[in-house]
Order: structure tokens, then sequence, then C-alpha cells
């Protein structure tokens, strides 16, 4: 499990979009573009780790056996096909997010033209909202879920929302879209130590993570945007990243008709506004998960092996329960297929434990409490930057920042709201001299006593947290 030194069975999923829990959709799509830096005309864009819908840590999943049972998927009704489509299949409404069919754009090449958009706004399934599965891992956070209700998941949403976070015309100049600063390749994030913006500007925050944001909800290293819908919007009219307004940005939309028609067929007619540009983008960003790591794998087989540790455990297993004997048979071999090294196994031990402790912040399905800490982190500055506190305008809030996601980190250096430090080793050591004195410092943060072994071992641990991302579609831009 998440947050304990045992994990609960989990059901196998070999690929980026395999089982874990059912859901049926809907809710507040969130999105992210941003440099980080809060400035007066709307904050640098800072995508967070969410907190729950009650504002509460995330439930942790059952120390033991297998997780809660999952929801049934929502029934949706049958659309009926058009003249445009005839008997053509209806696409599949029960999918597990990381199902690279949801991001692979509308069929063709270069430039999408108007009746390429009408032809597919026509497949039988594109307008149906999605009852979801998270991928294994994630499925345990399924009660973290945020804003799928009010928002709902549809795959033409989903694929309106991929070409905006894509579209440089959304900027001033057209330099500067979401992936910008929250590029694929680069892990949803940006490998420098702060966004840059139109004109090579830059705020004073790292580029947080757009990924695993359906478990999202407050937004920014702060988390001054309640919403990823109410965050998405904000890097439009930031001066220091796209440097546009709100006003011309929609109507640069509203300019390509290959849009009008899609926002027309999602949102209704005459929908081009700032408001859906953001529930657009936020669906996408929100579709985008974590797959299942090599973690994720260990800790789905791990019950089985503590519960049945020898050949003739397993082998009575076999004759008494063959289906659970299946289950494990699958289970084990992905796991063999993507294994933990041994100094991930002994860093878990670590990461789990009173040791190191990390899970006193990075806890449940995503590893993060999604509340506000600080660390001590750029706190000797002559004017530090005080995170949350200028949110709250709480004393105790002073220099705290939200507890980002573990998940894949191995791919999203550099580290810290600011970015300051550029390793996984490095990050180890800052938390090992128990961060930087000051009078807020988190009570949480104390040091470690930890050798140059455990050292490498936790970095091996959070290593072994690394999934494969969907391929996504980059291209494929209204004309």
């Amino acid at each position: 499990m998440l947050g304990c030194p045992s994990e609960p069975a989990q059901a196998p999923a070999p690929t980026a979009g395999e089982a874990g829990s059912a859901v049926s959709e809907s809710s507040e799509p969130d999105s992210a573009t941003d440099l980080g830096e809060p400035t007066d005309a709307e904050t640098v864009n800072e995508a967070s780790p969410a907190a729950t819908d009650d504002g509460s840590t995330p439930q942790e999943p059952t120390p033991e056996g297998t997780p809660e049972p999952e929801p049934a998927p929502a029934e949706t009704p049958e659309p009926a096909t058009s003249s445009a489509t005839g008997n053509q299949e209806l696409l599949p409404t029960s999918v597990v997010l990381g199902d690279e069919s949801l991001y692979e754009g509308i069929p063709g090449e270069g430039p999408l033209t108007v009746e390429q958009v009408k032809e597919w706004l026509a497949t039988p399934g594109v307008h149906e909202s999605l009852s979801i599965t998270l991928p294994l891992g994630l499925s345990l956070g399924e009660k973290q879920i945020v804003g799928i209700e009010e928002n709902p998941l549809t795959r033409a949403k989903i694929e309106l929302g991929r070409q905006l976070y894509f579209d440089k015309r959304l900027s001033s100049d057209g330099t500067i879209s979401c992936a910008s600063c929250h590029d694929p390749a680069m892990g949803y994030g940006a490998q420098t130590q702060f966004g840059v913006g139109v004109e090579g500007q830059t705020g004073n925050r790292n580029s947080p993570v757009s990924f695993n944001r359906i478990l999202s909800g407050p937004q920014f290293w702060d988390g001054r945007a309640e919403s990823l819908e109410a965050q998405a919007v904000g890097p439009i009219a930031n001066p220091i990243e796209m440097a546009n307004t709100h006003d011309v940005a929609v109507e640069t939309v509203k300019g390509l008709e290959a849009y009008r028609v899609q926002f027309d067929a999602v949102f209704g007619a005459d929908s081009v506004n700032i408001d859906n540009i953001g529930k657009a983008i936020a669906t996408f960003e929100r579709a985008i998960v974590t797959g299942p790591s090599p973690y994720d794998y260990y800790a789905a087989v791990k019950p089985f092996l503590d519960q049945f540790p020898t050949e003739d455990d397993l082998g009575e297993l076999k004759e008494d329960e063959p289906d659970l004997y299946a289950e494990y048979e699958e289970a084990k071999a992905l796991a063999d297929e993507h294994p933990m090294s041994e100094s991930a196994i002994r860093g878990r031990e670590l990461f789990f434990g009173e040791k190191a402790g990390c899970t006193a912040c990075h806890v449940g399905a995503n590893f993060t409490d999604e509340k506000y800490h600080n660390l001590g982190v750029g706190m000797d500055a002559e004017e530090p930057d005080l995170g949350r506190f200028a949110v709250t305008g709480d004393e105790k809030d002073k220099g705290a920042f939200k507890t980002p996601t573990v998940r894949n980190i191995e791919l999203t250096s550099p580290y810290m709201h600011d970015g300051s430090q550029k390793t996984l080793e490095e990050v180890v050591e800052w938390y090992a001299r128990g961060g930087h004195p000051n009078e807020w410092l988190s009570e949480k943060i104390k040091k470690l006593d930890l050798t140059d072994q455990d050292k490498q071992d936790l970095v091996a641990f959070m290593k072994s947290l690394t999934g494969p991302f969907p391929m996504v579609e980059t291209g494929r831009l209204p004309e």
C-alpha cells in the first residue's frame, strides 16, 4: 500500500492504460501551462497536486488484501448513428485512462481541415461521457478523483483540449503554448529551473507537472487556483507566460472555423469563451496519467508472495483456488517483466519506514498528501518566496509549498518549487540535512541518519516509480 511498508494486491495491468478501478466520469477538468511565479496580472501557470473534494488528505488503500471493490461503470446511452457515419462502429465509452485512442488526434496528416473535423465529430461515441478506469497503481486513488462531475470527460472534449494545449496561437506572439512549459517529451514539465515565457521571460518557480491532474484539486505550488479550470486560463493573460489577453485569445480561437465547429459540438452554439477554453484544456490534462511502474507491479505480486512464501504453498493455492493462482501468475509475470532492483526494494523499506519517513508527506496513490509544507527551500534568500502565505495570509503558511507527486520524478528535474535541486541525489541530501532552519520550518522536517547506501537506495526507489506516458499527437491543429 502507499503509505506503509506493505501494499495491497493490485489487479495487474501491462500498459499505460490498464485496469485499476472503474469510475463514472464527470467533473471539472484542470489545465496547466505555467512558469510558477505569481504576478499582479495573474500568476504564472503551475499545476500542483490536488486536494480531495473535502480538502482532506487522500485516503490510503487498505493495508492488507486487495483494493476496495470498484464501482460499476455508469451506463451511457447508445447514440443514434447519423447519415454521415452510417453503420460506423460506436467508439468504446468505457476506457482505461492511458488508452492511446484518447490522444491520437483526428486521423489524417497536416493541419486539420474543417471537413476532417466535421467528419470526425459525427463518429458515434465521441460525445458520450466516458466511464473511466485508472491504471494500476493510480487505481488505488479513485476516491481522490476530482473535477469530472461538473465537466465530464468525452473523446471530443479531450481532443479539443489537446489541440488547445499545443496551440501557440493562444499566446501574444505565437511562440508559447501550454506544452512549452509542460512538454510530454520532458515528463510534462520543463527541464529548466524556471519556465520560459514570451520573449524569454522567466518566473521564479519551477514548472510543475501536468499529469495525474485527475487526482488534483487546488492548483499551483501555493494552491491559489481552486481547480484546473481556474488555473488553465491564467497563463494566457500572464505577462510573463503568454502575455495575451483573454479577449484576444478568444477572438483568435473564434477566427478558426475548425475550432468554432468543435466548440459548438462540445459546448453548444456560440460557446467560444475563456471558460470553455479552460474546460477543454483541463479535460485533456485530466486524461493524462502515468502508467504502471515497476513498483506498482511489485506491489501487485508482493501480497501473494507474503501469504504463499514457498513452492508448496503456491502448489496448494493452485490446487485449492485456481482462479486466484491465475491472478498470481499474471501478476508475477508482469513483475518479472518490469523488475525492481534490489536497491529499489531496500529503498522502498526506507521510504515507507520511520528511518526516512517520506510518507509523512508523500502518501496515497499519487504519492502526495496535497498539503503545504515549509522545507526551508529558498528561505535563506534576502526576500524569500513565502508561498502559501500569499494566498491565505496565515502566518503558519509562510514558506509553505504543495507536496508534489513522486511518480515519474526521474523525468522531471530540476526539483523543488524553485528548481534549486538538480538531481534526486541533491534532494535526498537536502532532506537528510533537515532542510534549512527558519521560523516556519515544518515539524515533519528533521535531520535523517542515512548512510550513503541508504541515500542511493532511496533514489533507486523513486526511480522505480517511473511509468509510461500514453503517446500523444502533438501536431494536427486547425488550419
